[in-house]
């Protein structure tokens, strides 16, 4: 009977540890957000070094949850500056008209397990479209992590016109990754 009791005081101590937290600060400096696309047949990485989110959610009420992202468009890494100014340009994301692409959630649902997936709408080059992103989400004591991918398509939004618009080249299909990580906020 005292094993029982000291269990039993012991799950209550650790019981406020395992609730649940909204998590709705951003760490930027440790998040990723990547793409990967084929250029001629051959995969291709790159990454945005400048986004911002501002996310709420908490793994126990998921249809809450809300997130926007704000993409920093000229922040673009291809790998190489020539790359990197070439994308910039008025034949793909236009940054000089249009700097930023920006996703904003319409909802959560939970998928099951530590699987969610995000809807909502992304818009690039003034071009609105629906999007659906899964990811996993953990809680690294006051951190919660998330990770999913998705695939843009980049005719839907004018990403490589002209001479671009050929998806020999460069293919249409653009999966993008990111690994976000966010405080617990009160």
């Amino acid at each position: 009977m005292k094993s029982f009791a000291l269990i039993a005081l012991v799950g209550l101590a650790v019981a406020p540890l395992a609730e649940a937290a909204e998590f709705n600060s951003l760490q930027a400096d440790k998040s990723t957000l990547a793409f990967v696309y084929k250029q001629m047949g051959v995969p291709v990485e790159g990454r945005f070094k400048k986004f911002a989110a501002r996310i709420s959610f908490d793994p126990a009420r998921p249809a809450a949850a809300k997130a926007e992202l704000d993409v920093d468009l000229a922040s673009i890494d291809t790998g190489s500056s020539e790359g990197d100014d070439e994308v910039a340009g008025k034949g793909w994301f236009d940054t000089q008209h249009f700097p930023q692409a920006k996703f904003v959630a319409g909802g959560v649902k939970a998928l099951g397990g530590n699987r969610y997936e995000v809807s909502g709408k992304m818009s690039i080059k003034g071009r609105t479209r629906d999007v659906t992103a899964p990811f996993s989400f953990s809680q690294q004591g006051n951190v919660g992590v998330f990770d999913g991918a998705f695939v843009l398509k980049r005719a839907d939004y004018a990403i490589g016109e002209g001479e671009w618009a050929d998806f020999g080249t460069v293919a249409n299909e653009i999966q993008i990754k990111f690994h976000f990580l966010a405080g617990a906020g009160k």
